[in-house]
């Protein structure tokens, strides 16, 4: 049976204190909120911190709300709130349905949307469906402004993220699908863990894609917007989309999100299963685009 090595932890009731704890402890501390990576990685062996900063009572990063044109979720929401919450399957059944998928139900119960985003696991399904719905989230350390920084600019790489010393990630912010939009979000997965991830966000006027968001994870070191895939889909006729366009945008797909192999497979397997994969995921977004 594997122990865990022995740490202390320090309850915050405010952004300001989380960030008193984490200046005063410095490299000895790490934030605790769902704790479903992290005493994951302690049980593995791969960390031993020694203070853990509980930032659960923190009641700045709680709540899921509209405000305005977006949905405003708190950092310590659970992926099972989100998936449950009546604010959420009103104004954005689509986020719903990807937390409906999100690791199995403990995971669900306990795990965190801040602290999913904040552990930037290159196979999270969250990072990616935000990227394609133009997600951003708020951060802010005791005592200083906050910042908003779009989901694709915070996650920088596996296990990396654009938080400074002391920050804490407060709320994530999600705009509100407009009428004639759809969000597709699909996954495969050869083990635990997505090995591929497709999210798309279409809207169609006029019979027209009017525009296209495409984000792929899970196959590199980080979810990344496909932009120049998003390029051939523009104009594209609803009712017919054109399949040459469809392959082309998968081909630029996967080119942007830069695949490493591993055990999910090689470069090239991965890159081919991309294309098809967002084809597939397109196509399915501009079908219910059309009849949203």
């Amino acid at each position: 049976m594997t122990t865990l090595p022995r740490f202390t932890v320090h309850r915050a009731q405010t952004v300001e204190e989380a960030s008193d704890l984490l200046d005063r402890f410095g490299d000895d501390a790490v934030v605790l909120c769902g704790g479903t990576e992290l005493l994951l990685v302690y049980h593995f062996g791969f960390a031993d911190y020694p203070d853990l900063v509980d930032i659960k009572d923190i009641e700045e990063l709680r709540g899921i709300a509209v405000d305005g044109d977006q949905l405003r979720i708190g950092a310590t929401v659970t992926h099972r709130e989100i998936e449950r919450s009546p604010i959420v399957m009103e104004h954005f059944p689509a986020l719903a349905a990807m937390e409906r998928h999100v690791g199995n139900i403990r995971v669900r119960n306990q795990g965190t949307i801040g602290g999913n985003l904040c552990f930037a696991d290159p196979h999270s399904d969250p990072a990616t469906f935000l990227i394609a719905a133009g997600g951003a989230v708020t951060v802010r350390r005791g005592g200083a402004d906050a910042r908003r920084i779009p989901i694709e600019s915070f996650v920088r790489g596996p296990f990396e993220t654009a938080l400074e010393p002391g920050e804490l990630l407060v709320a994530v912010h999600v705009p509100r699908p407009r009428p004639g939009t759809a969000f597709v979000h699909r996954k495969m997965s050869f083990h635990e863990r997505p090995a591929i991830t497709v999210a798309a966000h279409v809207a169609v006027a006029g019979g027209r894609v009017a525009e296209a968001r495409l984000a792929v994870g899970s196959v590199g070191v980080a979810p990344v917007r496909a932009a120049a895939a998003e390029e051939h889909l523009a104009g594209l006729d609803a009712a017919r989309p054109d399949p040459s366009a469809l392959a082309a945008a998968g081909v630029a797909a996967a080119e942007a999100s830069s695949p490493v192999a591993d055990s999910n497979g090689s470069i090239e397997y991965k890159r081919h299963l991309v294309g098809v994969l967002t084809g597939r995921v397109v196509d399915e977004a501009i079908a219910a685009a059309r009849g949203a």
